[in-house]
């Protein structure tokens, strides 16, 4: 017999991995690009301006990692005390949870009788994971990874942060600001697209949405780099 989803390809499972590395890249290309335009724009020397690049991407890859990391284990430590809930509400009032678990079918369209057939056959074959992902949308086998997303972050981060790095490096003092800019804008647009592809959205949008923001950043900190810079 053929499986009648053989066919479809889904995308949610890279949702976890997905966030962290969009999030990453498009961190470490704005905010190493804001700090290198800002200090460029004060007027400090071109190794001035390198040596911030580099401190800015060792620092802020490092800070991804411990963020997401933090931020995931939390998120993590939440879902366990949820199954571990279930699992004592289970032990404890079965009859509860399975008419608990009927209720939750027959909210959502399936008819009484056949919603109690339904909560009495997954119980059967899995209680907790059928009240894990129907009561509280979770997976017992997946769930958030810290590491995962540590990592992650902090290698996109890395790869993102290098580009306008390179670019300043790369080139004469002249245009050098110019090129940044350039750069910038050119590795935001394909990070926006590849994100939307991957995530199956619209590729259009998601290249706009972070050119828009990342310029935005861009002008702000080399205003605030210009004033800083005539004032002291």
């Amino acid at each position: 017999m053929t499986d009648p989803l053989a066919g479809e390809r889904h995308l949610g499972h890279r949702t976890g991995w997905l966030r962290a590395a969009v999030l990453g890249a498009n961190d470490g290309i704005v905010s190493t690009a804001s700090l290198v335009l800002g200090v460029a724009a004060s007027g400090a020397s071109g190794s001035a301006i390198i040596t911030a690049g580099i401190a800015g991407l060792v620092a802020g890859a490092l800070s991804m990692a411990a963020g997401e990391f933090v931020s995931v284990s939390s998120q993590r430590d939440a879902e366990h005390a949820d199954l571990a809930l279930e699992r004592r509400e289970l032990r404890e009032d079965p009859a509860g949870e399975l008419d608990e678990l009927t209720a939750i079918y027959a909210g959502r369209g399936v008819p009484a009788a056949l919603a109690r057939e339904v909560a009495v056959a997954l119980t059967e074959r899995d209680a907790l994971g059928a009240h894990a992902r129907d009561e509280l949308g979770l997976e017992t086998d997946g769930g958030a990874q810290p590491l995962q997303a540590a990592w992650t972050s902090a290698l996109s981060f890395s790869i993102g942060a290098a580009v306008p790095v390179v670019a300043v490096a790369a080139v004469p003092s002249g245009v050098r600001v110019a090129l940044c800019v350039a750069v910038t804008v050119l590795a935001l647009a394909a990070l926006g697209a590849v994100g939307a592809r991957l995530g199956g959205a619209d590729q259009r949008r998601g290249t706009v949405r972070v050119v828009v923001w990342g310029v935005i950043a861009m002008a702000v900190t080399s205003a605030i780099g210009a004033v800083v810079g005539s004032a002291v």
